[in-house]
């Protein structure tokens, strides 16, 4: 028998969104391990708020709205806002009631700039971090680093010379037309109007260079889990630098080693982290003027060709950040704020590797 095209909807539902997501649902293993980590941090959300006056958004609210808009590449605050208007599993995710009202998009920009403020990314991603450590999943001996351009959120059009005196004609006063055909533009002499703190460059030869960020990250060689970021402003020596921070952060007390790829060969980078108790696993370069800095007492070992085929895995991080973390372009300005969501965004990624280390898929017969 044909059913009836019934179009009125039901006034009450005696379903909540609770029921309505699937037991087996990926986001279920994820917001347990958020909880966790958003319940260690209530201590440092207490310090964010006065004990007085009209109550904000609660923050742990506003983490797992931003975590959704990285786990499923939502692009803006506004689109986020209105697929918590109708979207069950996203109300269900945030801890939204079915007839609770959803934010006003710059209402929710304003107090995710509070998180911003307090370092809250920082520390939600070594709370998620400790939980794969207490679970086995993080190495303390193997390594890789590397980094990448993050596209900023300006156009070649705004980086201008400082001592640019003459206004642009005003043809369009929204686009207006610029020829910088032929114009020598070096980060010393030019910088961008809309974001000063982007820098002009490129990744490798035959590459066009972009306003962009550096973003660095280091995993632990046995899952491939990111056990901490930096986020830099682009420069030739970025990467190194940052490497040197980042595992400088580490407070190694027992040899541990560092892979890294060609662009990390040179001796100053290699004298550094030999002094930091870390054996340099990286790739040799024989075309380096001088021959690499790295010698057969480091190459003779297994281990080290275990770390070079160990260190291609952060392009896995690297990859998933920029497609489904839509961090290819930043939509943010500033080392500060593009730091704060490419932590964030880490930390969505090593919660999703965890969830599949974790909780993996049952195979049916």
């Amino acid at each position: 028998m044909r059913g009836p095209d019934t179009q009125q909807s039901a006034m009450f539902s005696y379903l909540s969104p609770e029921q309505r997501v699937p037991a087996d649902h990926p986001l279920r293993q994820i917001r347990m391990m958020v909880d966790k980590a958003l319940n260690a941090l209530s201590p440092a959300f207490d310090k964010m708020y006065v004990a007085f006056g009209r109550p904000s958004i609660a923050p742990e609210k506003l983490l797992r709205a931003l975590l959704l808009q990285v786990l499923y590449t939502v692009r803006s605050e506004r689109m986020l806002m209105e697929q918590l208007e109708y979207n069950l599993l996203f109300r269900w995710f945030v801890g939204l009631n079915m007839d609770e009202a959803v934010w006003v998009p710059t209402v929710f920009s304003k107090n995710r700039d509070r998180l911003m403020e307090g370092e809250i990314a920082e520390k939600f991603f070594h709370q998620v971090l400790d939980q794969a450590s207490a679970a086995g999943l993080v190495s303390d001996e193997h390594f890789s680093v590397d980094g990448t351009l993050i596209e900023a959120w300006a156009s070649q059009k705004s980086f201008q010379r400082k001592d640019q005196t003459e206004e642009p004609p005003k043809d369009d006063p929204g686009n207006p037309t610029v020829n910088f055909h032929g114009e020598k533009r070096r980060n010393d002499t030019h910088e961008s109007k809309t974001d000063p703190e982007a820098r002009l460059a490129r990744k490798g030869g035959g590459q066009e260079s972009k306003l962009a960020y550096c973003g660095n990250a280091l995993i632990e060689n046995r899952n491939g889990l990111v056990v901490d970021t930096e986020l830099v402003q682009a420069s030739g020596t970025a990467e190194r630098d940052a490497a040197v921070l980042m595992v400088d952060r580490m407070e190694v007390t027992e040899r541990v080693t560092v892979a890294g790829d060609k662009g990390y060969d040179t001796r100053d980078f290699v004298a550094e982290l030999r002094s930091m108790n870390a054996t340099p696993h990286v790739a040799q370069n024989e075309k380096r003027p001088g021959g690499s800095a790295i010698d057969k007492r480091t190459t003779r070992h297994a281990g080290y060709k275990v770390s070079q085929r160990k260190r291609k895995r952060i392009e896995e991080v690297f990859g998933w950040l920029k497609t489904v973390g839509a961090l290819r372009k930043t939509r943010h300005r500033g080392v500060f704020k593009v730091g704060w969501v490419f932590t964030f965004a880490a930390s969505a990624y090593n919660l999703v590797r965890m969830r599949n280390l974790l909780f993996p898929p049952v195979q049916s017969a």
